[in-house]
């Protein structure tokens, strides 16, 4: 698996809340509505959603509705469905983050902590505090680093390491077959979009970054 803090075997993709009140998102323009009736509720189709903004607010640009809710919905559904498999396989998604990192660097399977944060994305306060219960649990060990400088190696135990070449079958093969729609040429085609609007949006957010 590749060292990228983002493969999908690492943090939380939901972010916990983040998926309630941004525009398009469950709360805001692009929302939620449910349509009434037995079993469980059924989103309107955002074409719907998006019609009824142009009738109702002329002018207003809705062309983002169509992509956006979609990805706020996909996102929820995912990162709902992913927490049920952490729980079943007995791991939570920092923990899974810290030692899906280490298993991926490779034998020996040790970074130091200030790796761990480079390739997570992950503040050092937060580091600390996953390592520590890592390893209060048995999954890792600390030592200072063979090359000094104050540096602090963690390095898998046995139990970390099953634990995670267990958790991580169990998520991906649910996921992959979670994506079983979608032909070869599809998931190809939707990879490349994806990628290609993660990085734009990433660089108009990013602060002091490009505007629109």
């Amino acid at each position: 698996m590749p060292d990228d803090p983002d493969d999908g075997v690492s943090a939380d993709p939901g972010g916990g809340s983040g998926h309630s009140g941004g525009p398009g998102g469950p709360g805001g323009p692009g929302g939620t509505d449910e349509r009434d009736g037995p079993g469980p509720a059924t989103p309107y189709p955002v074409a719907e959603i998006a019609a009824a903004w142009q009738r109702e607010s002329p002018g207003t640009p809705t062309e983002s509705i169509e992509i956006v809710t979609p990805i706020f919905r996909l996102a929820k559904l995912f990162t709902d469905d992913r927490a049920r498999a952490l729980h079943a396989a007995g791991i939570d998604a920092a923990t899974l983050d810290l030692l899906s990192v280490i298993r991926r660097s490779g034998p020996p399977y040790a970074l130091t902590t200030r790796e761990i944060g480079r390739r997570t994305l992950v503040t050092a306060g937060a580091v600390s505090q996953r390592v520590a219960r890592a390893e209060r649990d048995g999954l890792v060990t600390r030592a200072a680093a063979p090359t000094g400088r104050r540096a602090v190696l963690v390095s898998l135990t046995p139990a970390g390491h099953a634990l995670i070449e267990r958790s991580v079958d169990g998520v991906l093969s649910r996921e992959a077959a979670l994506v079983t729609s979608l032909t070869e040429d599809e998931r190809h085609t939707l990879i490349a979009l994806l990628g290609k609007l993660s990085a734009d949006v990433t660089r108009r957010v990013t602060p002091d970054g490009p505007q629109p």
